[in-house]
């Protein structure tokens, strides 16, 4: 956790000037419980929003001028509002940039600039979406410092938008659309087609969600999840030979699983994927079922399902995710656990009994560092707001 005092001395230093006119933002990190790997291929997910997140302070400007600081990074990002581009060596700022861009072209007008502060207590790299919170952080900033009329939902596409054609990640809309519109105490059955959403209360009793973070790079994740989505495109165009009406992977029923594992018997590798996405589309329908009708122990074993599906099919877990995963699985306080994100390194979620956690957590890191050597990191997840502003009484971290 970072010091108050030592924040607040920073953002003067790069900010200098007075409160009264610093307005302060926060949006959260995510964990999809089920449906992974799906948002793109037009299907269902089931993600929650965190009280882990991003906050941002900011101070606007009059002369076009952005200027973006992290305090998990050592340089000042500066640009103006009428030249913004795509720069490698600028980092996380090109994600805030194009969402900047995103809104000035939404609205027809020009930001008027600022000063943009940000600090997080989500890991970097843990697949909690720490970039889409930087996104949709900025971008509610944006909207309030230019009064402009966003509704959340819209933020989220906004931002999906800048991160597809400004950074060029060929990400879905889950993640955006998870830190937008969250909602305490609930996850988002979300139709990443459509759009459309319900709210679904999560209603633990004496479990609570445990997620654990590997402490792994995870290189390879941008690199596999385009090969991954290629591949994806590639299975539907050979799919749609026999089913020429779906548009979508997700669209595929059960029923007709079988007529598409002979048709692409001899291309293993996209029946793996596609495998996946139909299965996974229909854990995801079914876990929402068996969470509102309270079967805790049935989710957990979809959330199981979902990891041996991402390992086998999907091929994204890893050996560290399967070692996490395999570890919470032993322990007998756990209904179920799968990893969440993009994959190759990130976090598994647990569904855990909460006075059997300690015990959980300590099983969990002796095997976890007997395979790997690696050390895991734990928090109790909350679920939380979706992108807000905060009340402003002093500089809050």
């Amino acid at each position: 956790m970072h010091d108050t005092e030592a924040l607040q001395a920073k953002f003067f230093w790069f900010s200098p000037g007075d409160m009264t006119d610093v307005r302060q933002f926060f949006a959260p990190g995510r964990v999809n419980l089920i449906g992974e790997h799906i948002d793109y291929n037009g299907g269902h997910v089931f993600p929650a929003a965190l009280t882990r997140g991003v906050s941002l302070w900011v101070r606007p400007r009059a002369d076009g001028v952005v200027r973006f600081f992290s305090v998990d990074f050592p340089e000042t990002i500066e640009a103006r509002v009428d030249e913004l581009e795509f720069r490698p060596s600028d980092g996380y700022a090109n994600y805030t940039k194009g969402v900047i861009k995103a809104v000035q072209e939404e609205a027809g007008t020009l930001f008027c600039g600022g000063d943009f502060f940000y600090m997080s207590n989500l890991a970097n790299g843990a697949g909690l979406s720490s970039s889409a919170a930087v996104e949709v952080v900025t971008a509610a900033a944006v909207r309030a410092l230019m009064a402009y009329p966003l509704d959340n939902a819209r933020i989220a596409v906004l931002s999906q938008r800048a991160e597809n054609d400004f950074v060029g990640v060929n990400c879905g809309i889950m993640d955006q659309f998870a830190v937008a519109m969250g909602k305490a105490g609930h996850a988002i059955f979300l139709d990443c087609q459509t759009l459309a959403y319900e709210w679904v209360p999560v209603t633990l009793g004496d479990y609570a969600l445990v997620i654990t973070n590997t402490n792994e790079r995870r290189g390879l994740a941008d690199s596999k999840y385009n090969e991954r989505r290629s591949e994806c495109e590639a299975a539907l165009r050979r799919i749609q030979e026999i089913l020429p009406d779906i548009q979508n992977l997700t669209q595929i029923s059960i029923d007709r699983w079988d007529d598409v594992e002979t048709h692409l018997a001899s291309e293993p590798n996209l029946l793996r994927r596609a495998r996946h996405v139909v299965f996974e589309e229909h854990r995801t329908n079914e876990a929402v079922r068996v969470l509102k009708a309270g079967r805790l122990a049935a989710f957990g074993q979809l959330m199981n399902d979902s990891h041996v599906s991402l390992r086998d099919d999907y091929e994204v877990t890893g050996p560290a995710l399967d070692a996490l995963a395999e570890a919470a699985w032993s322990f007998s306080g756990c209904l179920g656990s799968r990893m969440t994100g993009a994959g190759f390194g990130g976090c598994t979620v647990s569904l855990v009994r909460r006075a059997a956690i300690p015990e959980f957590e300590e099983h969990v890191r002796v095997a976890y560092a007997d395979k790997t050597g690696l050390q895991p990191s734990f928090y109790v997840s909350e679920i939380g707001d979706g992108v807000h502003e905060q009340q402003k009484e002093g500089l809050e971290v």
